[in-house]
């Protein structure tokens, strides 16, 4: 494998959406033909099956969450072995951000090519790098095969997305008032005695951990990730001492919780005190494979993936993928 880098830039990412003549300029420059600019996700696609013709050491993604889940899903669906795959890195430009909070560059633009630019001439580009598996969606009779991602979930975590697409609040707030709009509409339901029910009594699902189905139960919220760090100390997470992590994090909350408020206090700051863990309306641990039966669909970084045609999708942790830190 060959000691070069290539970008991937995701212009209708949303921190490119106004794009910075110079960085395209410099990074044209720089790599050639090794910089790509899709604007589709079969484009995507088809530049990462010929990136990887290349031999490169390191992929560079330029987008938010969904264009580094597009990139890992090609990757999955190359004839690549995933131990041959290029480290990661990612540049934070996107609508959500959560894989950069983990295992993000930490830099963007010019400041970012140029750092990566002096790492590879003094031999240092892998020097620092942090490994995850990332979340495998498969459903029965997808045409696309696998989709991959790192942070996932149904049941109020659905609706919460679907307020978060509102072209009501993607146009008119930047990212982080967006986030704060989205939050303050679904508090607002929740404590709204019109809308309250219809949350909290949450959705029909079967979860099957690692071969053993779980009590039956209609669910609130269902969410998992891959990751090992949300942002603002967000860790809504939790496991046994002597369970031993087994790539996915997951939280099971049954509909009509009791404490609620006093759950979610807590899990935005991470922290899952005893009488949390007693309460059999919580459950959370770490799984190798999850397959959920409903008829609602699962949102996979953003993305919306409804069950296959069996009325079920399997989560599971997927391949080892190096992801370069500075």
């Amino acid at each position: 494998m060959s000691d070069r880098f290539a970008l991937i830039y995701n212009p209708r990412s949303r921190r490119n959406l106004k794009a910075d003549p110079k960085y395209l300029e410099l990074a044209g420059k720089m790599l050639g033909p090794l910089f790509c600019s899709p604007r589709t996700h079969a484009a995507l696609r088809q530049q990462v099956y010929a990136l990887l013709q290349q031999k490169i050491s390191c992929l560079v993604v330029d987008g938010g969450d969904g264009t580094v889940g597009h990139v890992l899903s090609a990757l999955y669906t190359s004839s690549c072995p995933p131990e041959q795959w290029p480290s990661i890195v990612v540049l934070p430009s996107g609508n959500t951000n959560l894989i950069a909070t983990d295992v993000g560059f930490g830099k963007r633009g010019i400041e970012a090519l140029q750092i990566l630019q002096a790492r590879l001439a003094s031999g240092r580009l892998l020097s620092d790098v942090r490994r995850r598996q990332p979340l495998v969606v498969t459903r029965d009779g997808q045409k696309d095969g696998a989709s991959l991602g790192f942070f996932g979930g149904l049941g109020a975590f659905g609706r919460g997305i679907e307020i978060a697409h509102d072209p009501k609040i993607l146009k008119n707030y930047s990212h982080d008032a967006a986030v704060m709009a989205t939050l303050f509409v679904t508090a607002w339901q929740l404590l709204s005695p019109k809308h309250r029910r219809g949350w909290l009594e949450g959705t029909k699902v079967t979860v099957e951990r690692d071969g053993e189905v779980l009590p039956e139960q209609d669910h609130f919220l269902f969410l998992c990730t891959a990751l090992h760090r949300l942002p603002h100390g967000i860790w809504p997470f939790w496991q046994n001492l002597k369970e031993a992590d087994r790539g996915i994090s997951y939280l099971d909350v049954a509909a009509f919780p009791p404490h609620l408020g006093r759950a979610v206090w807590n899990l935005l700051r991470g922290k899952a005190p005893q009488w949390l863990r007693q309460n059999a309306a919580y459950r959370s641990g770490s799984a190798t494979e999850l397959v959920l039966r409903t008829d609602q669909s699962f949102i996979l970084d953003g993305e919306v993936l409804p069950p296959g045609q069996d009325g079920s999708l399997t989560v599971s942790a997927g391949p080892v993928v190096s992801f370069v830190h500075v």
